[in-house]
């Protein structure tokens, strides 16, 4: 149920009143505030886990490692190191300048607005609130409209455990988002796509709002030729069938050498029959598509490609389910290379050397991570790896 506009900024102005009188500045209510966010999602971890399943088939198992867990487990280390990251510090200054005793004090910000997605819509909401609630700022929760079911949770567990002063929800869909964006926040954190990032940044720039913004990309895989092609096969794989390839960092191309090709796509025939013996179709373990809009933008990228599918999965529309599918010999301006995909379609750009696959990459907007796999200690240390000042590169290697 959407929140009524017309008492949006009422509650704005009512989390300002709160953050004004001071009662989240003790370090000791914050800690409270933290522990009792862990709790909620140990609590009502069976109802999470429900509204996931009937969202969008999200599987148990993936909700409760990647995003109860994780929302615990730094929440609770959060707690645990609230104390150290308050503390004022002193730091080193210039001989000339010590009589001025400079001094840091860590100040909360003010009431912030989080607007998370829907493709981890636990962990996405409730992160970035963690640092909310342990700097001292009140914040509003505005989560995704196409997970209704969590959303709708949310409004009623949130008041059970955090302190509703100090902490709201707001549901909806494009006008109650438009309402919250009129308004002036003293931060806004964002994680989403880039084409909902630019109105959310317009908005903030009329007030000079600062804000966070946590975009997503093509994440390419780059395989050394010399790595083992199997174990590179399943490692990928089992990145790419997370959330049924919808997470923002899942594998989005694999750049391979082109005599490596054939053998990479039998191991990734070979795991996913181990990972799904009889499909992930109808698999409890594998999730479906978000809303009809995304299985349709899929389908029609994987409808126009010009390069050839070798690992044919299932499509089943009226429940929204897509198994994964490899498609090789994907050459520069396949469709597939189009948009980030996210889903659960691989796309194999064959290469004629590493340099060519480093080179392919460079030439595209920085990637949001890139994947390598290498044992070579010479390819690790190659400066030409290094795509951009705040890219994320994971080198894998199997020792």
């Amino acid at each position: 149920m959407a929140t009524p506009i017309s008492i949006i900024p009422k509650i704005r102005d009512a989390l300002r009143t709160t953050f004004r009188s001071g009662v989240t500045r003790p370090i000791a209510w914050r800690q409270h505030q933290l522990y009792q966010l862990a709790r909620m999602a140990q609590n009502e971890r069976e109802l999470i886990c429900d509204a996931l399943k009937k969202d969008f088939g999200k599987p148990k198992t993936e909700v409760l490692m990647t995003e109860i867990g994780c929302i615990i487990e730094r929440t609770v280390k959060s707690a645990e190191q609230l104390p150290e990251w308050a503390k004022t510090e002193y730091p080193d200054v210039a001989d000339w300048q010590k009589p001025w005793k400079p001094t840091v004090y860590k100040a909360p910000r003010g009431t912030v607005l989080i607007i998370s997605p829907w493709n981890y819509p636990m962990i996405l909401t409730f992160q970035p609130l963690i640092g909310a609630i342990a700097a001292g700022c009140t914040a509003v929760l505005k989560p995704s409209e196409l997970v209704p079911t969590f959303s709708q949770l949310l409004e009623e567990i949130v008041p059970k455990y955090l302190d509703p002063n100090v902490c709201r929800v707001v549901n909806g869909a494009v006008p109650e988002t438009s309402k919250l964006l009129e308004l002036q926040w003293d931060h806004i954190f964002y994680t989403g796509n880039g084409r909902v990032a630019r109105i959310i940044a317009s908005a903030a720039a009329k007030h000079l709002t600062p804000l966070t913004l946590e975009l997503g990309g093509k994440s390419p895989v780059i395989i050394d030729s010399a790595y083992d092609i199997d174990l590179a096969a399943k490692r990928i794989l089992w990145g790419k069938c997370n959330n049924a390839g919808q997470i923002c960092v899942a594998p989005d191309y694999v750049l391979v050498q082109r005599d490596k090709q054939d053998e990479l796509v039998e191991a990734f025939r070979k795991h996913y029959n181990a990972f799904f013996p009889k499909g992930a179709l109808d698999s409890p373990l594998f999730g479906s598509i978000i809303s009809d809009l995304h299985h349709k933008r899929i389908t029609s990228l994987l409808s126009r490609t010009k390069g050839e599918v070798v690992l044919q999965g299932r499509v089943d529309a009226a429940r929204r389910r897509l198994e994964p599918t490899i498609v090789k010999d994907v050459a520069d301006g396949d469709s597939l290379l189009e948009e980030e995909i996210f889903g659960p379609v691989l796309p194999i750009v064959p290469v004629d050397s590493l340099n060519q696959a480093v080179d392919f990459v460079n030439a595209r907007p920085h990637p949001l991570v890139l994947y390598g796999f290498s044992d070579k200690e010479s390819v690790k240390q190659k400066r030409m790896f290094y795509l951009a000042n705040d890219d994320r590169f994971m080198l894998k290697h199997n020792k």
